[in-house]
């Protein structure tokens, strides 16, 4: 299995770090020993939203080889979310099996498209801004709508890693993932 973590200028780092940390231990502890992932975005670098800049894997990727596509949220999705260059982009995981997000990650899976006939949470402040391009907008700190699986705000974002582990490896070796960060 190979995640796809979506990054971009004024990103909410907790958002990314929520849902990484769990996953990636996984892999660490042997409970998941093919999974991977990679860092995307249309720049070699980005900033959060507190000046801290990372360098990502991958610049610009086709994203339809990916089996799990992860967007966490931030004041950047609120631009992105109108941009062509960026939804276009994000539009070539249109065959990822599984699409996530965290907070208003939402926001760009709904204008990618990814959200039509899905139920869908995001950040208790934008559920307004949520609204046209989902179903329904599910006032709940997770939504699971099949292919589609939404987190609500940024303390959220744990809940969806620990989640997706529990969803790709079961309870006991969750467990073991959750003994392992204390949580």
């Amino acid at each position: 299995m190979k995640a796809a973590y979506i990054l971009y200028d004024d990103i909410t780092l907790l958002d990314f770090i929520g849902v990484y940390d769990p996953l990636s231990r996984l892999q660490s502890q042997g409970h998941l020993p093919d999974f991977s992932w990679d860092t995307c975005a249309l720049t070699p670098t980005i900033t959060d939203s507190f000046g801290l800049r990372l360098e990502v894997d991958q610049v610009c990727p086709n994203l339809i080889g990916y089996d799990l596509l992860i967007i966490p949220g931030g004041f950047g999705t609120r631009m992105l979310k109108d941009n062509p260059t960026f939804i276009n982009w994000l539009q070539t995981a249109a065959e990822v099996p599984l699409k996530t997000s965290v907070c208003t990650g939402a926001l760009l899976l709904g204008a990618a498209g990814f959200l039509e006939g899905h139920r869908a949470t995001t950040h208790f402040n934008e559920y307004d801004v949520l609204a046209p391009y989902c179903a329904e907008v599910v006032r709940e700190g997770l939504v699971d709508d099949g292919a589609v699986i939404t987190a609500g705000a940024v303390a959220s974002s744990l809940t969806l890693g620990i989640y997706l582990c529990e969803k790709f490896v079961g309870k006991e070796k969750t467990a073991a993932v959750r003994r392992s960060m204390a949580y």
